[in-house]
């Protein structure tokens, strides 16, 4: 019995954790866990997904190479994983989650505003998590004989949505404990789903192993490929998760080695997306379509009832995470509101915009903007974040002060340096930004020739820029050295 179900059983109530997760309350050590299995199973649900596949066969559908592609994935990734990680064990040091700790960063209010974007970056990836999937899901259902795939099926996809919707925020509605054992007890099943699914298309089907890049992919547009990828499914895929790697790492006993917890989350992210990726990457290799649901049931139309289940299971396991995050966001904007509230507000709000998705949106356009927005903003605060704990506070936070009201927080109210470093690493990150909209098409990008540097440029201004300012402020001030 771990520490988490030992302080649960013997305590008062159902689940005596749910008073410090609804308050946005610190947790107390002797309700921390020391087993891993529940942080890898959490990072592996939420990226055993339709959209990773759908993204690893981005590469090849720009005209690169199968293995190519697959290089992309795998390099990328271990850097970006290797950053998510790292964030992972801020929030086992500090045991607050990741927009309580920008309060010791930007500033006890000036911590709003990454909180707000938060809160909404949550919320929109859990309708476009749950709308992504609608059309496979009818095109599943159609090779089961249940709906017409010639019709639009616009009245059914809502009626999918609704029940995933409702489905995810109950999950979410009983706290860490009820999303750690969903991931625990359905992921097994699923991964042994996807592994039928890698087996039929390693000797079933007719994939193109030796695929090679196109032959009109020359130059700067070669380039501009390989850092679309890359930002999409490569480094900018573990730079998505950095907001929310302390709210379910809060949970680990501080006793657990780094390295262990380190190993167990990033390994959960890292697995899954590779496998799912070249998994999507080879089934392009098949079909010259960009809807992912044509291109799932071209290949498995056979095993139509098992790809639904692994279908269905991806929005909920992910989406579990994204409404509880989401909650615990909005809380730290100091709106008190018991976090079972918000959840069923976010489920709400989310479902409109799923609605609006299926009446209106194009899929491609779509996902893509979204993408590479989260990006932008997610690299300069991680970088924000990074510099302030190893070189600002050196490794060393005072964690209760940074639940304190405002009125009685030591915290300075604002840090502008921080929140200058961030606005200037958002407007970088959209200067070397080369999205499918013009408007997100940023001049670097397109001098470049289409190459998007944005998570780097990003990155390195937010997280210079605020080295820079706070070592002239600590000069200026006579506050002790900043080093990295």
């Amino acid at each position: 019995m771990t520490a988490l179900d030992a302080a649960t059983s013997s305590a008062s109530g159902p689940n005596p954790l749910e008073r410090f997760e609804s308050e946005l309350e610190p947790i107390p050590e002797s309700a921390k866990t020391h087993d891993l299995r529940g942080q890898f199973w959490i990072w592996a649900g939420a990226n055993i997904a339709p959209i990773n596949w759908v993204l690893g066969a981005l590469g090849v559908q720009m005209g690169l190479g199968l293995w190519e592609t697959v290089a992309v994935l795998v390099v990328g990734n271990l850097i970006g994983m290797s950053i998510f990680g790292t964030f992972v064990i801020i929030g086992q040091k500090t045991g607050v989650t990741g927009m309580v700790l920008s309060r010791a960063v930007f500033g006890r209010r000036g911590a709003y505003v990454p909180a707000a974007v938060q809160a909404l970056v949550c919320m929109g990836w859990c309708a476009v998590n749950t709308w992504i999937v609608l059309d496979l899901v009818m095109a599943l259902l159609g090779e089961l004989g249940v709906v017409d795939p010639d019709l639009d099926n616009n009245a059914a996809k809502i009626l999918v949505a609704a029940i995933i919707m409702v489905v995810q925020v109950t999950i979410a509605w009983f706290g860490y404990r009820a999303i750690s054992a969903f991931e625990r007890w359905t992921v097994p099943p699923t991964v042994a789903i996807l592994l039928l699914m890698t087996l039929v298309a390693s000797i079933g089907l007719d994939v193109n192993w030796g695929q090679g890049t196109a032959p009109d992919l020359t130059g700067s547009a070669h380039f501009g490929a390989i850092t679309a990828v890359m930002t999409a499914i490569g480094i900018g895929w573990g730079l998505t998760w950095l907001g929310y790697a302390g709210d379910y790492s809060r949970f680990v006993s501080r006793e657990v080695p780094s390295r262990r917890l380190f190993l167990a989350s990033a390994l959960g992210q890292f697995i899954p997306v590779i496998w799912l990726g070249v998994l999507g990457a080879s089934l392009a290799t098949l079909s010259d379509s960009t809807d992912p649901g044509r291109i799932i049931v071209d290949a498995y139309g056979a095993l139509a009832l098992p790809v639904l289940l692994l279908v269905v299971h991806g929005p909920l396991a992910t989406n579990i995470l994204n409404v509880y995050t989401c909650a615990v966001s909005t809380q730290a904007l100091d709106i008190h509101v018991h976090r079972r509230v918000l959840n069923a507000i976010i489920g709400v709000v989310s479902m409109a915009i799923v609605v609006y998705f299926v009446l209106n949106s194009d899929f491609a356009t779509t996902i893509d903007s979204w993408l590479v927005g989260i990006v932008g903003w997610l690299s300069p605060w991680g970088a924000v974040v990074l510099v302030h704990w190893f070189a600002v506070a050196r490794r060393e936070i005072d964690a209760p002060s940074l639940f304190a009201k405002p009125a009685d927080s030591p915290l300075p109210m604002v840090r502008p340096t921080a929140l200058v470093a961030l606005a200037l690493g958002i407007v970088m990150t959209w200067m070397f930004m080369y999205g499918m909209l013009e408007v997100m098409q940023g001049p670097a990008a397109v001098a470049l020739g289409g190459v998007d540097l944005s998570w780097l440029a990003g990155g390195l201004t937010a997280g210079l820029g605020y080295w820079l300012m706070e070592t002239a402020r600590a000069k200026k001030t006579g506050d002790q050295a900043i080093s990295l």
